[in-house]
């Protein structure tokens, strides 16, 4: 039996495992132009395995996606994760939203959190994200969140941006 994956709320959010449920607002997203700063557009109909891929991810190694929802009704609008990569060294923070849920603060709270995450239950050194030169909101987001440009790489064809985190703050 794999231990179940964490949940973690926020103010406004819970950071959950995926539903199959999820899978009709996730489909909608992969199909989306918007899909395009993550390697999409990707057919709908591949969501169900998406959720299956980012289940098996956190049985595998203790860390992955979650989905983010509403904290009121429990709608999905989004997912945050630490990410393993294929041919690349250390873990990721992730992100996207769903269209229509972006620009109110939802993406900064769980990428907060996912981080919070890492750094204390999963005590991993500060992360990075990578970031494509023209993703304006994904870019201005690490900014927020205290993230810094590294170095530029070119990782499966597409140039990106390495931005480290901080590491977590340590109280006096």
């Amino acid at each position: 039996m794999t231990a179940p994956i964490p949940v973690i709320t926020t103010p406004r959010l819970i950071l959950r495992g995926p539903r199959d449920s999820d899978a009709a607002s996730l489909g909608a997203f992969l199909a989306s132009p918007r899909a395009g700063w993550i390697g999409g557009p990707f057919p709908a109909t591949d969501a169900p395995e998406w959720l299956e891929c980012d289940r098996q991810r956190w049985a595998d190694a203790g860390r992955g996606s979650w989905m983010v929802a509403l904290r009121d009704d429990d709608t999905a609008i989004g997912r945050v994760g630490i990410l393993d990569h294929d041919g690349w060294h250390e873990p990721e923070l992730a992100w996207f939203l769903f269209d229509g849920f972006e620009g109110q603060g939802f993406a900064f709270e769980a990428a907060l959190a996912a981080r919070a995450h890492a750094a204390t239950t999963l005590n991993l050194p500060p992360l990075f994200s990578f970031i494509e030169r023209r993703n304006v909101r994904s870019r201005a987001l690490v900014l927020r969140l205290g993230g810094v440009p590294e170095r530029d790489v070119v990782f499966h064809d597409i140039h990106l941006t390495v931005y480290r985190h901080p590491g977590p703050r340590v109280r006096p």
